[in-house]
């Protein structure tokens, strides 16, 4: 357990902090690099429990990774993919991103996870690849088995990807491995997060794909080689955002790097700052946030953004008036129920935060200390830590669950809690 004495600040900031590269970049980046022609060098990758478990589960495809120095890795893709029991944990990204891969493979691949990965959507991905020739069996959930035959047929598919992103970019990233490639349509609700298919646009157009969007909710992805590349992976800026939310809440600033040209969604978690009440500042390739210590009250729409939820529902308990989320219905199925795990905390501290169809209400009110449980979410615990600043005696009760995109959280908030 973490104490809040421990994540609790004693005055207004004056911090520079480096967060580590993107797990999303990360992930994409070790996927293509398996799918590629040839050996591909990746520079500045995040080490994390989730980047660990996607490096074992493409070395149990037969894909090879040699660590050349601190952050660089050679990834070596196999003359053939063989078939492997894939452990995917808790992440997203490894039920979805993986199982295409694993469908060129010759024979059969079993997914598990933990017991809370169950309870994470992954039908429309499996539909897509059903739906693409490849075998499925038990499709609803973890556990499933990909009968691979080597090959895949692709061509047209049709999927409800409202529920996650990720199924979209599961099936980009390798359809150009598809014999007849890939012409993928999203029917059904709003699609969320649409900065992450960006990023995956961006990463497959890098390494010589021929992807278009005819419409707003259809690409078509030409067979062909994946190039090899040497890359360099960006930081997490979402991760940055918890730091840069310090600011709103203690004082002070923290400053960071911030890319000028990236697939992230930087200019709008910048603007959701913006509207908290941060003083957004971009120079020379670095953004400073400088706060007062007071939370603006604000309507926010996170569709875009949808990783800044247990963050940004942090700060609006604090706020000067009462505020909203919205467009985030689809964090229900991420690594726990956001939504209803934000209302449970935050009321059990004494506030007043209610669900709505696809986000929340949050009247703000005086916080007691408490034990803040964070449900093995990463995002979870970010949102505690940012409440520790302002409610001494606040208590997580999981830290560990951070390491799954940043591998020294508690370290990394320590020292900027340092500098003043």
């Amino acid at each position: 357990m973490t104490s809040a004495a421990a994540l609790a600040s004693a005055g207004p900031l004056s911090a520079t902090i480096v967060v580590p590269g993107s797990k999303s970049a990360t992930a994409r980046g070790y996927v293509l690099a398996a799918l590629a022609s040839g050996p591909s060098v990746l520079t500045g990758v995040l080490d994390s429990r989730d980047t660990r478990l996607m490096r074992a589960a493409l070395a149990g495809l037969g894909v090879g990774f040699t660590d050349l120095s601190d952050g660089v890795v050679q990834v070596t893709p196999p003359s053939r993919f063989t078939p492997a029991a894939v452990q995917v944990g808790l992440a997203g990204t490894i039920m979805r991103f993986v199982p295409p891969i694993a469908a060129l493979a010759e024979g059969a691949s079993r997914f598990e996870g933990d017991d809370e990965a169950a309870a994470r959507p992954v039908f429309p991905l499996l539909d897509g690849l059903a739906q693409a020739g490849v075998r499925v069996e038990h499709p609803r959930s973890l556990p499933f088995v990909v009968h691979g035959t080597g090959v895949v047929p692709g061509g047209a598919v049709t999927i409800d990807a409202s529920g996650s992103s990720q199924f979209v970019s599961g099936l980009l990233l390798a359809g150009a491995r598809f014999e007849q490639g890939l012409d993928l349509r999203h029917e059904g609700g709003t699609l969320p997060s649409r900065p992450h298919i960006d990023l995956t646009l961006v990463m497959l157009r890098e390494r010589g794909v021929r992807v278009t969007s005819p419409s707003e909710n259809r690409w078509v992805v030409s067979p062909c080689p994946i190039a090899a590349a040497h890359d360099t992976i960006e930081p997490d800026l979402i991760n940055a955002a918890t730091f840069l939310a310090a600011p709103l809440i203690a004082g002070g600033s923290v400053t960071t790097a911030w890319p000028t040209h990236t697939g992230q969604a930087a200019d709008a978690i910048l603007q959701v700052i913006g509207a908290l009440g941060g003083d957004v500042r971009l120079h020379d390739g670095r953004v400073t946030v400088t706060g007062t210590g007071r939370v603006a009250a604000a309507d926010l729409d996170l569709a875009r953004t949808s990783e800044l939820t247990c963050i940004a529902a942090a700060l609006l308990s604090l706020a000067d008036a009462p505020g909203s989320i919205r467009g985030v219905g689809h964090v229900r199925g991420h690594e726990t129920d956001r939504l209803a795990a934000l209302q449970a905390e935050l009321n059990a501290l004494g506030g007043r935060v209610a669900q709505t169809a696809d986000g929340l209400a949050i009247d703000p009110a005086p916080l007691a200390p408490g034990l803040w449980h964070t449900y093995a979410d990463h995002r979870m615990a970010h949102a505690g830590a940012l409440l520790g600043l302002a409610v001494p005696g606040v208590e997580l009760d999981d830290l560990t669950c951070t390491t799954k995109t940043l591998p020294d959280f508690s370290g990394l908030w320590q020292r900027m809690l340092s500098q003043r």
